[in-house]
């Protein structure tokens, strides 16, 4: 009988709570019978609902965030993404930190090794010019580059760029100026320039072309002819090259001609100066002392010079490249037709002294370069030996440098 009466007890209970919980919007009362308070998204529980009614507080932004309604859940600490992985979004009141779901573009997932820990984002390795991504850069996976193989090439330096397929051959009216490398493309031009094509409307005269020997003077035909008319440029476009190696070759001559003056006036200055000189030591006493007994003619002019720089005196006017005897010229540009292991030749020194490479392959055609670039250069304004000593030195060729710098023996006749 007992046992009963307590079953039913509970039952009216149980009956009592829940009909409490009835009128309440969450179905959550506080123990005085109100209906407890939901703090919105953007703040939490500082005291939940209980024995007192819900008393919230504002979440801080980047510290702690709510991102539901509750009537007793605090807010919580906003979270951090782990270091191999960048933050997409910070976090505020309302909403946890953003963390991206990879590394950026550029860069992979490294496992670790002894420098780096594992979990970071490395950056790719990138395929020089030349070189292809045989596998692309993921974000797991690195760069994995190989050489272009014939008939493939890459002009870009690229962590994700395969070698691209040459084009095979040029069209039917191109011609082919530089095959396929794994550095470039095959290089084609269009044969007909615009340069060389006959303006449009223009009449076209036929020449007669020298197939066959001449005829026999006097001869009636009316296609006899005592000149030679060569055949217009656009009947043979493969002859397009050949007109440009003509006009280089002239540029050539014409460079060569110009410095050959220059050294030529340069030459007879100094000998009209040394005439000069020659003549002011014959009427000096100096002079004569020297031309006494011994019977040996000194350069006194030069040992004033040596004399004054020694006492502190005034400085002898800088000495010029295109002063230098040739023997010493031509030795000098022998060395630098030699490379050395490092590679530093005239092609070095000529972009040290602000050669475009343009310029410098056009000099690389003729059979001396070296002289024609120090002969070009010999002729610009402040071209000193002391500029050109500091020039090579600065692309590592001081052997060159030193045979300049050799102090020369004071000359005599007796």
């Amino acid at each position: 009988m007992n046992l009963t009466r307590c079953f039913v007890l509970a039952l009216q209970l149980l009956a009592a709570k829940l009909l409490a919980h009835q009128g309440c919007e969450n179905g959550q009362r506080a123990s005085s019978g109100e209906c407890c308070i939901l703090c919105p998204p953007g703040f939490g529980a500082r005291v939940p609902c209980g024995s007192t009614n819900t008393v919230c507080e504002p979440c801080q932004e980047n510290v702690t965030f709510s991102s539901t309604a509750s009537a007793t859940d605090p807010c919580r600490p906003c979270s951090t993404c782990p270091r191999h992985l960048p933050t997409r979004d910070s976090c505020t009141a309302t909403r946890d930190t953003l963390c991206a779901a990879s590394c950026p573009r550029g860069h992979y997932l490294a496992p670790g090794n002894g420098t780096q820990p594992p979990g970071s984002c490395v950056p790719c390795q990138v395929c020089e010019e030349g070189f292809g991504a045989t596998q692309a850069c993921k974000p797991g996976t690195d760069t994995s580059c190989q050489k272009c193989s014939e008939g493939y090439y890459s002009e870009v330096k690229s962590p994700y760029e395969p070698c691209l397929l040459c084009r095979r051959e040029c069209g039917p009216k191109e011609v082919m100026i530089q095959p396929c490398t794994p550095l470039s493309d095959t290089l084609c031009m269009d044969k007909e320039l615009q340069i060389l094509k006959r303006p449009e409307g223009a009449p076209r005269k036929d020449h007669p072309r020298r197939t066959a020997p001449l005829e026999a003077e006097g001869s009636d035909s009316p296609n006899s002819s005592s000149e030679f008319v060569p055949s217009l440029v656009d009947d043979h476009p493969n002859s397009i090259i050949p007109v440009y190696c003509s006009i280089l070759a002239a540029v050539v001559v014409g460079l060569l001609a110009y410095v050959g003056f220059k050294c030529w006036t340069t030459c007879k200055q100094k000998h009209q100066l040394a005439k000069a000189r020659m003549g002011e030591l014959a009427s000096s006493p100096e002079g004569e002392k020297l031309h006494g007994d011994s019977g040996v003619f000194l350069d006194t002019h030069s040992l004033q010079e040596q004399h004054q720089l020694n006492k502190g005196g005034p400085k002898a006017e800088p000495r010029l490249y295109s002063s230098l005897p040739h023997p010493l010229q031509e030795e000098v540009e022998q060395m630098l037709e030699m490379p050395t292991p490092q590679g530093k030749d005239w092609r070095s020194l000529a972009q040290h002294l602000g050669y475009a490479d343009e310029t410098i392959q056009t000099i690389g055609w003729g059979e001396a370069p070296a002289h024609t670039l120090l002969s070009d250069w010999s002729a610009q304004e402040g071209a000193t030996l002391e500029a050109l000593s500091e020039a090579l030195s600065a692309v590592e060729r001081g052997d060159v440098s030193d045979r300049l710098n050799v102090p020369l023996e004071v000359s005599s006749v007796v």
